[in-house]
């Protein structure tokens, strides 16, 4: 059975993130639509998507770790901060949006804190997961097919 590590981040990432979007369990914010995901960063994000994105990223990367503390997550999503004439260095993403994604998470019952403060995900979540990770393996392998079989019409149609 295909799990998460069997799938690629963006296509997985894509597909959690719809499939949260679309069971509307999870609890988004009021101030989403203005926040900035960093101190680095210039404009909020331009997708309106992006907190389910996130949430989706941020379950993926637990579900590959065992604990993983707010910390790593603010490391993870930092980015460059570019500095003006001198050179840019590494900045790490917002602490409290990264909080409130695990918090929306904890809630929906994906994720669970550990005793030393960090977060790992349960066993819905597990289960959750791995089903969306077979369900995209599936539909990339129904692509396939289609395409192999389109390829094979064509080789008939130029005979």
């Amino acid at each position: 059975m295909p799990g998460v590590r069997d799938v690629s981040a963006d296509e997985f990432i894509t597909a959690y993130a719809s499939h949260l979007k679309r069971s509307g369990k999870l609890e988004v914010p009021a101030w989403v639509d203005i926040v900035k995901t960093g101190s680095f960063k210039e404009l909020a994000p331009y997708d309106p998507d992006w907190y389910y994105v996130r949430a989706a990223a941020v379950a993926r990367h637990i579900y590959l770790r065992k604990d993983v503390g707010i910390g790593a997550l603010t490391k993870l999503h930092g980015g460059r901060n570019r500095r003006g004439n001198r050179p840019s260095h590494h900045a790490d993403s917002s602490a409290s949006v990264q909080r409130k994604v695990c918090q929306s998470l904890e809630k929906i019952g994906v994720l669970e804190q550990t005793g030393n403060g960090g977060r790992r995900i349960s066993q819905d979540g597990q289960r959750d997961l791995d089903r969306i990770a077979t369900a995209v393996v599936e539909e990339i392998k129904a692509k396939e097919e289609d395409e192999e079989e389109d390829e094979e019409e064509e080789e008939e149609d130029e005979e």
